[in-house]
C-alpha cells in the first residue's frame, strides 16, 4: 500500500509543484490520479458541493460531525437513505443536549443510523466518506453558519486509500459511541 502524506497546505503546494495540469478548485496528482475538489467560504457554495457528492453516492455514506444544523445536507442524507444508500452518522454529544439547534432529531426521525460520540471532550471531526472511495474533510462544519458566516474550507478527495484510512478511524469512533435512541433527546 502506498503511503500518502497529508500535511495541511503542503498537500496543495506539492500537487501544484508536481507539474500536473489543474483546473480552478480541482487538483489532480500525476502519480495516482487523485482528484481533489476544494471549496472555501465565504464565496463558494460548499453546501451545494457536498449535497452533490451525497447525491452521487451509490452504496454508502459514513459521516462524522461536530455541529450539524444544515437542513440541505440533512435532507440530502435522508434522500440518499430513501434511495437505498446505507447512511451512518456519528455526531458530537453537543448535538443531543441543551438549547442548541441540531438536525440530529430530523436524522433520527428519518431512521438514519445515528450515533452519539460522547467519550471525548469534543468529537470535532467533520468528514463524509462516500462509497469507500471518496472523502470529504476540512474545517467546514455541516452548518448554515459555516456556509454563510464563517471562513471555512472543504476538500473532497477522490482516492480509495485515503478513504480507507478515514474509515478505519470512523469505525474506532463508532465503537466508542452510543446508538442514539429517543431517550438521547430527553436531556
Amino acid at each position: 500500500m502506498k503511503n500518502i502524506l497529508l500535511c495541511g497546505s503542503w498537500l496543495i503546494v506539492s500537487f501544484l509543484l508536481s507539474g500536473c495540469t489543474h483546473h480552478p478548485d480541482t487538483i489532480e496528482t500525476c502519480n495516482d490520479k487523485t482528484r481533489i475538489q476544494i471549496c472555501f467560504t465565504p464565496g463558494q457554495d460548499c453546501t451545494a458541493m457536498l449535497v452533490d457528492a451525497i447525491n452521487a453516492a451509490q452504496n454508502d455514506i459514513e459521516v462524522q460531525a461536530y455541529s450539524f444544523t444544515s437542513y440541505p445536507i440533512a435532507k440530502a442524507l435522508v434522500s440518499a437513505k430513501n434511495r437505498g444508500v446505507h447512511v451512518v452518522v456519528i455526531l458530537d454529544k453537543s448535538q443531543f443536549v441543551g438549547p442548541y439547534f441540531s438536525e440530529s432529531k430530523y436524522l433520527y426521525q428519518h431512521n438514519i443510523n445515528l450515533y452519539e460520540d460522547s467519550d471525548l471532550n469534543i468529537a470535532h471531526n467533520k468528514i463524509m466518506i462516500f462509497d469507500k472511495k471518496i472523502t470529504e474533510t476540512g474545517s467546514f462544519n455541516f452548518t448554515r453558519a459555516a456556509q454563510n458566516k464563517n471562513a471555512e474550507n472543504m476538500l473532497i478527495i477522490h482516492n480509495p486509500s485515503i478513504a480507507s484510512a478515514y474509515l478505519k478511524n470512523l469505525e474506532k469512533r463508532k465503537k466508542a459511541s452510543k446508538t442514539v435512541t429517543e431517550q438521547s433527546f430527553q436531556n
